[in-house]
Parts: C-alpha cells; sequence; structure tokens
C-alpha cells in the first residue's frame, strides 16, 4: 500500500486517540504498533519532508510522537545526512517518500523501511534505494540498505512501492517493494546487519505485467500475510491495470487476477493502478480487498472489492458514482477512489471504507472535492446510506473554493474521519449511526497523510 505525501511541512493534529497502556518495550517482545517508533505504547506519525528549515536536498522523514491525547510537541528528523543512515543527502533522491512500517528486528521498538526512488547508484539514474530505519528509545536511529536484486537499469525506481508483514508466517516481518517493474519479497530475518532470509521474484512475464503497487494483509483466513499485487498489463489493443492476488505461505502462491479497468489501444499512461486496503467488510473473518483507480473512464474513477474467503479472493464488486445511494454523478475529472481507507466507525463491528473525490467540481468550482464514507454490513459495502461530506456540506468548516481537493487523502483511524486539502484538513468525528460533520475540527494535513490505513 501506498504511503507518501506531497508537502514539506510535519504539523500537529488535534485528535485523541485511544492509547495502549504499555510499558518500556522488553528486547524478546515485538512493538505492539507497527508505528510506534520509540516504544512507548503510543502510535507515531511519519511523513515525508524536507526538514524543518527545508535544508535537507534529498528528503526525509519527520516523526511526530504520539502521546495519551493523539500527536504531541516532540518531533524528529532523519535524513541521508543522519548518522548511521546510509548514502548522502542529494537532490531529487525522494528519500522517505514512500514508507512501510514494522518491527523487524522485534526488538519492541517499531522500524521504518524507506525508498529513495530517485536515488543514482553506480551512474545508473533513478535506480532507486531502499533503507530500513530502527526504532529505538529516542525514535529513528541509523539504518541498514535493503540489497538491490535488479540493478541493472536507470529508472528502474527501486522502492516505488512497499508493503510489510509476515508472508510466510515464520513469526519475522518481511519486506515486499516494487522494483522495475516487478515485485521482490524479502522475508526476514530483517535486522541491522541486514536481510537474512530468501527472496521471492514475483512476475508475470507472460502476460506483460508490470508492478506498480503492493497490498498486504490477511485474505484467506489461514493467519500469514497475503500479497495483492497492481500492475499494468500491455497488449497491441489495449492497456490495462490488474490485481493479482499471491497467497502468503512457505512458497507464495500465485493466485487469481482482477481486472481493474482498460482503455482500448495501445497507447496511455503507465502507472495505472490505484490506493488499496485490505479489510473485513461483511464480517466474515476474510480480509476483502479494496483497490480505487481513479483514471477509470476518463478519470471518472471506480472503486473494485474484491471479497475474501478460505480459497482467496472471489466475488468482486465496483463502486462509482453511479452506484445507487452514492452521492453525485460520474463527471470528468473526479477521481474518485484516488485515496481510500478503511475502518469500522459506527462501531458495528464491519469495516467501513472513506473513498475520496478531489477532482469533484461544485457548485462550478473545479477540483472543490469531497469524500463518501460507504458502509459495511453482512452483505458487503453498499452505497444505501452512505454519507457524502464537502465544503458545502452542513457543518463542515471552511469556504467551498476551487483548488480545495478536499478529499486528496482520507484515513479512517480511531473511529473518525480525517481529509486533507489546501484549504485545511479536518476531523469529522463517528457515532453509532456513522461519519458526522457536528463537531468537526481542523487537522493538520501531513500527519493525517503520515498515518496507516
Amino acid at each position: 500500500m501506498r504511503i507518501r505525501t506531497s508537502t514539506a511541512l510535519a504539523a500537529l493534529l488535534a485528535a485523541g486517540l485511544t492509547p495502549l497502556t504499555l510499558t518500556a518495550p522488553a528486547s524478546a517482545a515485538a512493538a505492539k504498533y507497527a508505528d510506534d517508533y520509540n516504544g512507548d505504547g503510543y502510535r507515531d506519525y511519519a511523513v515525508y519532508s524536507y526538514g524543518p528549515d527545508g535544508a535537507s536536498r534529498g528528503g526525509g522523514v519527520q516523526v511526530t510522537f504520539g502521546t495519551a491525547n493523539g500527536p504531541g510537541a516532540r518531533t524528529q528528523f532523519i535524513d541521508q545526512a543522519s548518522s548511521g543512515v546510509p548514502g548522502a543527502d542529494e537532490s531529487d533522491d525522494m528519500f522517505g517518500e514512500v514508507r512501510s512500517p514494522a518491527d523487524f528486528n522485534a526488538d519492541g521498538y517499531a522500524d521504518l523501511a524507506v525508498a529513495a526512488t530517485g536515488e543514482d547508484v553506480d551512474g545508473r539514474k533513478d535506480q532507486g534505494a531502499v533503507t530500513v530505519l530502527w526504532g529505538s528509545a529516542t525514535g529513528l536511529s541509523g539504518g541498514t540498505t535493503v540489497p538491490n536484486k535488479a540493478p541493472r537499469d536507470s529508472y528502474s525506481r527501486m522502492g516505488s512501492d512497499l508493503a510489510t508483514g509476515d508472508f510466510n508466517g515464520d513469526g519475522k516481518k518481511d519486506l515486499a517493494l516494487v522494483n522495475a517493474g516487478k515485485t521482490y519479497v524479502y522475508r526476514g530475518a530483517v535486522n541491522r546487519s541486514g536481510v537474512h532470509g530468501s527472496v521471492t521474484t514475483l512476475d508475470k512475464p507472460s502476460t506483460s505485467f508490470y508492478s506498480t503497487a503492493v497490498v498486504a494483509g490477511k485474505v484467506n483466513g489461514d493467519g500469514k500475510t497475503d500479497l495483492v499485487v497492481i500492475g499494468d498489463v500491455v497488449s497491441d489493443s489495449y492497456i490495462a491495470s490488474d490485481a493479482w492476488f499471491v497467497k502468503g505461505g512457505a512458497t507464495l502462491t500465485s493466485g487469481k487476477t482482477l481486472r481493474l479497468e482498460s482503455v482500448n489501444g495501445n497507447g496511455g499512461e503507465a502507472d495505472r493502478g490505484g490506493d488499496g486496503v485490505i479489510a473485513d467488510f461483511d464480517k466474515d473473518g476474510y480480509g476483502d480487498i479494496a483497490v480505487g483507480t481513479p483514471l477509470h473512464s476518463k478519470y471518472r474513477g471506480r472503486v473494485s472489492v474484491w471479497y475474501g474467503g478460505s480459497a482467496g479472493p472471489s466475488a468482486s464488486a465496483r463502486f462509482t458514482q453511479a452506484t445507487g445511494g452514492v452521492a453525485g454523478t460520474p463527471e470528468t475529472y473526479d477521481s474518485f477512489g484516488d485515496s481510500v481507507s478503511a475502518g469500522d466507525v459506527n462501531g458495528d463491528g464491519y469495516q467501513d471504507l472513506a473513498v475520496g473525490a478531489y477532482g469533484e467540481t461544485i457548485d462550478g468550482k473545479e477540483y472543490a472535492g469531497g469524500v463518501h464514507v460507504l458502509y459495511g454490513r453482512a452483505a458487503g459495502l453498499t452505497g444505501t446510506g452512505s454519507h457524502w461530506f464537502a465544503r458545502n456540506s452542513a457543518g463542515v468548516p471552511g469556504a467551498l473554493t476551487a483548488d480545495d481537493s478536499f478529499g486528496a487523502t482520507v484515513r479512517l483511524r480511531g473511529g473518525a474521519l480525517y481529509v486533507t486539502g489546501t484549504e485545511g484538513a479536518l476531523r469529522l468525528p463517528g457515532t453509532s449511526r456513522g461519519i458526522t460533520s457536528t463537531g468537526a475540527v481542523s487537522a493538520e494535513n501531513d500527519v493525517i497523510e503520515g498515518m496507516l490505513q
């Protein structure tokens, strides 16, 4: 799953999260939260940044440390100029633009895998590199390079997407990454001395499949992390994007493929797949796969939901702004599904889905944007009873303006909906009847973008 940010500011967000009471971590106990970098029992927020004064040339990661009341006042910035981090701070490295957390060495402190997709290596421009930054009592400290298994080409952009999980079920955290159109799974142990497990290459050369994104989660109920690889499919007559299910296990097993969208002709842009999440929308014990494809139908956008089961994903459903119960109508450049996020916002045990449509034109104001919330139930997600929020919705703070792009990033977390916009981000609370604009408060864009799904 992609975790990216587009701005350099790191700030705080006034929203309470339910804390975990936890003593200082023991060396043998893995971190409770995948993003608790200092091991104090509270989730932290890592965002792409050029530093407090914009002084970093190649980018880095700024962490806002969590407290019992949400993000606190303490922050940390780390880049390739930081002590113990491999490489050098060079222009256009984009170090930290793509990130995925996990406690790789099971020491009680979450670690952070970060990509530098613009890293030049041995004269190969934008070959890319991936580094694991290590958690500690004081936050992220030092790093270890992940070996590149395809160091042949310029513009490979190693780490153009990252995902973490225990894919083989051995109790160690593994790392999946996209590199030069293929997906590589690095098995643990991963620790400060390097990557010590085997590496599996996932590729479908017979179908001209080019990996662009990875989404990790548990789909078939066997306890192992599964992987969904999103990629471009190119032929002489069309270009498309597919979601490819790969079953976790001692041997990663290729499974079914779901066509997300396609266009006739051999033209069109690459990297067609979109944002994705795995969550149990129908509460049957199996993870369901939701992938947004914002460029579907001339950027009207669509979300595909692929329901999980004991044999992997099977039945699928499609959602657009033409789906019954979903507000609005599909219009060019709405980009419905550019950002998606899952969480149980009404406390009924079913996971719900937030869908951003940052390109929505409202009252003649282009790219005003908005967000839909679809609710889970026994039959799965449905547009019936869904909610729509935009700047002109009753109770939503802020004026409706063009180019606000409200909904560019959406996050469901802690029973609330967080939404970014250029005119300011918001937190909308959840209730037993779903998300409400009553009690909506200002938040901060960058910390929202730093939240995990």
